[in-house]
């Protein structure tokens, strides 16, 4: 006699992004039958709107950018225009090239179900999704974040976009001011000023990107405003916003005097939150506003239930997102439970320069009170930075008293790649040494890497 199931799936993954994706694809390898619910577009953010369409476009504008500026090389560009349909329609093709947007039928090749719609829990063990009743032995929650909207007197009247909306836009806005001025703020700062938008960059603290080390915010503050005429509004709170005509009057508060800015677009960057409402209390599953509560093995409260990616509310990134949904995966089909290993987990903004980082900052080391060494390689100590004729940016790195390399930051046109040497040196206790004894490539930029361990040597 066939074993009757006592639930419709053995994982009902809710949330088709970076950290629901990986683990119902193995999940459904496993033989496990597996469904998975998707409130938006199918594959989540990064794909269909986040690294990945921001990062085609970043690309365009920084080609434009490097032709635009060819004379200095002997290369007649004065006559160098762009079409932005034909940029839009390049960034849906490369969106369309990673298979990973709008992907339902990825899944449903695979066996799994593919729901769309607003899951909520109804018991620890079932779901609605469409008024449809489904149940499932273990759930992974990976319904990501959304941006919060700031609480502005005016903003809802007076309209705003979001960085998912301005990759539609059918062309840049003349003017767009930008509240947040994190990754996500100075990406769409660069881009936008490269075709021609003048762009204010409003930021509460008192620097540009602060999350990362001083040194980073001051340079990419500094080339913002004089290759892209990018007004940096630091220390800023906005007051208020009103319609002025067809832009928006924006008043800010800068150093206790009140300012007012008039833009045509406004564009929300100033922070995210995770997607958490979903009947957790008809499932007892504990959580906050800030995120659900996991232990080390990404499970809730309700052992059967994990969580993973954004909706965990952590400082995360799309290959972390990856990692957690793995190792859910691993956690919900095996008793041998296994812990996400973040160490050297690196992160990248894609401007240009771009800005890398991995391990500790020096604000990190500051408030655990840990007792370091550092030292800075400008890359025009390195031939590349002659032959590129690009004379910004650096490469930091920390050590502990040992030498030990702990924490690294890297500005340079190729520091998403630099990174890794750093990442690697730092998962497997490399030291400065190390690093200064390795040959590096004449003509590299990673020579710049071995200038900074060399001071450390």
């Amino acid at each position: 006699m066939a074993k009757k199931h006592s639930f419709d799936y053995d994982l009902i993954v809710i949330g088709s992004g970076a950290g629901g994706s990986a683990a119902a694809t193995l999940a459904a390898k496993a033989g496990k039958r597996v469904a998975i619910i998707e409130a938006d577009t199918f594959g989540g953010d990064s794909p269909n709107w986040g690294d990945v369409p921001t990062n085609a476009l970043l690309h365009a504008a920084h080609l434009y950018d490097e032709a635009t500026g060819g004379a200095r090389f002997g290369l007649r560009t004065s006559t160098l225009g762009y079409n932005y349909p034909s940029l839009r329609a390049w960034k849906d093709l490369a969106v369309a090239r990673t298979g990973a947007g709008g992907n339902r039928r990825y899944y449903e090749n695979q066996g799994i179900s593919a729901f769309s719609g607003i899951a909520r829990f109804l018991s620890p063990n079932e779901i609605s999704v469409n008024r449809r009743h489904l149940s499932a032995a273990k759930f992974l929650i990976a319904t990501g974040s959304k941006w919060i909207v700031p609480d502005i007197p005016g903003l809802e009247e007076a309209g705003y976009i979001t960085a998912r909306a301005i990759l539609y836009s059918i062309r840049p806005p003349k003017s767009l001011f930008i509240i947040g001025a994190g990754q996500v703020g100075v990406e769409i700062a660069q881009l936008m000023a490269t075709f021609g938008t003048k762009v204010y960059l409003a930021e509460k603290a008192s620097r540009i990107l602060p999350h990362l080390d001083t040194e980073v915010g001051t340079l990419m503050e500094r080339m913002l405003r004089e290759q892209k005429g990018v007004t940096s509004l630091t220390e800023t709170r906005v007051l208020s916003v009103a319609k002025d005509g067809l832009g928006k009057r924006i008043i800010i508060s800068r150093g206790g005097v009140e300012k007012s800015v008039r833009a045509d677009e406004i564009l929300i960057a100033a922070g995210r939150e995770p997607n958490v409402d979903l009947g957790l209390e008809n499932a007892t599953v504990k959580y906050t506003p800030k995120g659900i509560d996991v232990n080390e093995y990404l499970q809730t409260n309700v052992k059967h239930i994990f969580a993973a990616g954004d909706v965990l509310g952590r400082t995360s990134n799309t290959h972390s997102a990856l990692l957690e949904s793995r190792i859910a995966a691993h956690n919900i089909l095996s008793n041998a439970k296994a812990a996400p290993d973040y160490t050297a987990t690196p992160s990248v903004i894609f401007t240009y320069p771009e800005i890398a980082h991995v391990g500790l900052s020096e604000d990190d080391c500051l408030k655990r009170d840990l007792s370091v060494n550092k030292a800075i390689a400008p890359l025009n100590l390195t031939a590349r930075s002659n032959t590129a004729d690009f004379r910004d940016g650096f490469v930091k790195i920390i050590t502990d008293k040992k030498g030990v390399i702990i924490g690294a930051t890297i500005v340079a046109p190729r520091a998403g790649e630099m990174i890794q040497e750093l990442a690697l040196a730092i998962k497997h206790n490399l030291t400065a040494d190390n690093i200064a004894e390795t040959p590096h490539a004449f003509l590299g930029w990673s020579e710049a890497v071995r200038i900074a361990a060399s001071k450390l040597s």
